[in-house]
């Protein structure tokens, strides 16, 4: 089929790469394979894949460097899959250009969530969610770009100004973690000490008036450590 989405695994275990490709062709995808990094990278230039799915640990480049060489000429999607659970990695894959980051050991249903989520993402305003007028439809959260205004099944949310610029930037990205820096920047411009305080702080506000209660987050989910992710168009 000609309309498959074509994606990259480059994974230098055997058993974890098959694993991965007979997961993804089950399910629909066209997938390729690289088990080094050098091997990934021809692939990637000659293929063009519509998402990369890439192990940090390879034995012939660091995982890092693979992101950097990508982001250097492509927009595509990376998913880090990685044995390296310490929040410092997934923190510089994320701030490098990854989408997401996936710790091993993982599961079927996990690793395939997390696949559609950077495809439905990497659609831009033409995925499902979009709305004429600029609008973004979230479960029942729409948000008006134009008139700076959140909606919750039909009733206006009053945010902050500042709370408001938080929710549309991580709209902009729905299903992608944004690292507390990157959101530092882009509220704030300069980070200070107080920087992730404040940022917790109305994350806190933003999650209460959006009705987010423990173990309930509809719309926006804490990674822990790392940043938040909003949850994207279903």
């Amino acid at each position: 089929m000609g309309n498959k989405y074509k994606v990259l695994v480059v994974e230098d275990e055997a058993n974890i790469r098959s694993f991965m490709e007979t997961i993804l062709e089950t399910n629909g995808y066209q997938v390729l394979t690289a088990a080094r990094g050098s091997q990934g990278k021809l692939v990637f230039s000659s293929h063009c894949p519509d998402l990369i799915i890439l192990d940090l640990g390879l034995p012939d480049l660091d995982g890092m460097e693979f992101i950097q060489a990508v982001r250097e000429v492509s927009a595509v999607p990376v998913i880090v899959v990685s044995a390296r659970s310490d929040e410092r990695d997934k923190v510089a894959a994320l701030d490098l250009g990854a989408n997401d980051y996936v710790t091993k050991p993982f599961g079927t249903a996990e690793l395939l969530a997390r696949v559609r989520a950077a495809l439905r993402n990497s659609r831009g305003g033409t995925g499902p969610g979009s709305m004429p007028g600029g609008k973004l439809l979230i479960k029942d959260m729409e948000i008006d770009y134009e008139q700076r205004k959140v909606h919750i099944s039909g009733q206006e949310i009053h945010l902050t100004q500042t709370e408001y610029n938080i929710v549309a930037l991580l709209s902009e990205s729905p299903g992608k973690v944004l690292t507390y820096a990157s959101i530092i920047r882009g509220i704030w411009g300069e980070a200070d000490s107080g920087s992730i305080k404040k940022l917790q702080v109305n994350m806190a506000n933003i999650r209460k008036k959006l009705g987010s209660r423990p173990g309930h987050n509809q719309y926006i989910l804490n990674e822990l450590g790392v940043g938040y992710r909003m949850c994207t168009p279903d």
